[in-house]
């Protein structure tokens, strides 16, 4: 038995680890890689391994990065089922289809630009199509229910408290005489945020595939995150702009409007109308809404003394669907905050308001989560003063601000505390970090050696290691 880790290897987008147990194979995620544009769809487009060769996908929760390139795995021949929770499964069903939405967009406006170029065409990475045949190979399962994805292989969801659904998975692997029990960590989840129950921990493993994105720093507490927005959007409203915050719509979108509630029912929100311009987002916060079972008790007694009973609503709060709307708020005169897709501006409407916004001194770009390397959200954060749009040169003269206390991974004490916590339930031969930069990762990796972690591997894209 043995892992190989072909995405999310010291970078993080594009989780995939291949397991292999006998003539078995499973992947760990499938997720869409995020970087520069050719770089990206090369790689995504390019499986190195032959698609048809993997029996089965355990997907660890719906964010793009982790699950957005599902349906070229099944364009390219994978014919297994994919196991997540049903949270996760309802949330796919939105995420997939609008993923193959923004590809066909993005391409579409590109390729006019080419076309006057007399340059080929791009095509779209998958269509609609794809994506559904890949949601048809769903197959849910709740946590703490043990599943057979393959034989050979037991695994378990356990709550990875990071966003609805979201999922650690234990695996138990048996081969001939040997037994071993990997863990892969998924994205850890932060203690004390709101909606979602703390991260679960497992008892015990031999092998640990664990992220490490924030493996190198510490977090603003969350309790920081209401006031930081609060501050934003007092002084936006000072100056009569506009307060973009580029957020992921699954998850981040929905802490961010629970923070704008709480101002709003404590008349500490100035008077400027809220946007959640993002199809998506109104889609995912109504997926939500079908999952109580994963509130935690905070989220619980919110929705009862609330005065409307919804943290994710409030009278100047408006979810926009529409294409005609989405544009009018490039007009629309007065401050307002518009929360919008991609979290790194690397598609989506918020690239639309970037183009638009970030040449006036008004604007103020509120970052609340993490930017890879590479990407125009991490060429802002950097302060570039010139970034191209949809391949435009745009000025930047915007305020850009950025907000550490939402982020909804672990930090660095709580990735050794998670750790710490697995290895005193049972002894662990190695820990694997991935889903973290180089930096970051090395930093956990010193970190827990010299806590009395016996052995810590980064493994390269493409490593193989035998789980003995």
């Amino acid at each position: 038995m043995n892992v190989q880790f072909w995405g999310a290897a010291q970078e993080v987008p594009g989780s995939m680890h291949l397991l292999k147990v006998g003539d078995r194979r499973i992947l760990l995620d499938c997720g869409l890689y995020q970087g520069r544009r050719k770089h990206a769809f090369e790689r995504n487009r390019n499986f190195p391994f032959e698609p048809s060769s993997i029996d089965a996908v355990v997907l660890s929760h719906a964010h793009i990065d982790h699950c957005g390139n599902l349906p070229t795995l099944v364009k390219a021949g994978f014919r297994g089922k994919i196991y997540s929770t049903p949270a996760t499964r309802d949330l796919c069903r939105h995420m997939l289809l609008d993923s193959a939405h923004i590809q066909k967009s993005d391409v579409r406006y590109v390729n006019r630009r080419r076309k006057r170029k007399g340059q080929q065409p791009f095509e779209p990475l998958y269509q609609i199509g794809d994506a559904r045949k890949a949601l048809s190979r769903f197959r849910p399962v709740h946590y703490g229910s043990g599943f057979e994805p393959v034989p050979g292989i037991r695994a378990t969801f356990i709550d990875a408290g990071h966003i609805l659904g979201s999922a650690s998975v234990v695996l138990d692997l048996t081969e001939g005489s040997r037994t071993r029990r990997l863990l892969f960590s998924g994205d850890i989840g932060r203690k004390g945020l709101p909606i979602l129950r703390d991260p679960q921990i497992a008892a015990g493993a031999d092998y640990v595939i664990m992220e490490s994105t924030y493996g190198d720093r510490e977090h603003e507490p969350p309790s920081g995150a209401r006031e930081y927005l609060r501050q934003c959007a007092e002084s936006t409203y000072a100056s009569g702009g506009k307060l973009l915050v580029p957020s992921f719509a699954l998850g981040r979108t929905q802490e961010v409007v629970y923070r704008l509630n709480q101002l709003w029912e404590d008349g500490e929100l100035p008077a400027m109308d809220v946007f959640v311009d993002s199809p998506l987002a109104i889609n995912v916060t109504e997926v939500y809404s079908d999952h109580p079972e994963c509130y935690d008790q905070e989220m619980l007694d919110t929705m009862a003394s609330d005065s409307d009973g919804d943290p994710l609503g409030f009278r100047r709060l408006r979810y926009v669907r529409s294409a005609e709307e989405s544009k009018s708020l490039n007009t629309r005169k007065g401050p307002a905050i518009i929360i919008a897709a991609s979290g790194m501006c690397e598609g989506g409407r918020i690239l639309h308001h970037l183009r638009n916004h970030l040449g006036k001194r008004s604007t103020t770009v509120l970052f609340v989560g993490y930017q890879a390397q590479h990407t125009l959200g991490r060429r802002l954060l950097e302060g570039n003063t010139e970034v191209r749009v949809y391949g435009t040169p745009v000025q930047v003269r915007a305020r850009v601000e950025r907000a550490d206390s939402y982020s909804a991974h672990a930090d660095r004490t709580g990735l050794l505390g998670w750790a710490e916590a697995v290895r005193e339930r049972g002894q662990v031969l190695r820990y694997f970090l991935v889903h973290g930069e180089a930096d970051s990762a090395a930093a956990l990796a010193d970190d827990l050696l010299a806590a009395g972690t016996a052995d810590v591997v980064v493994p390269e894209r493409g490593a193989e290691f035998e789980l003995v």
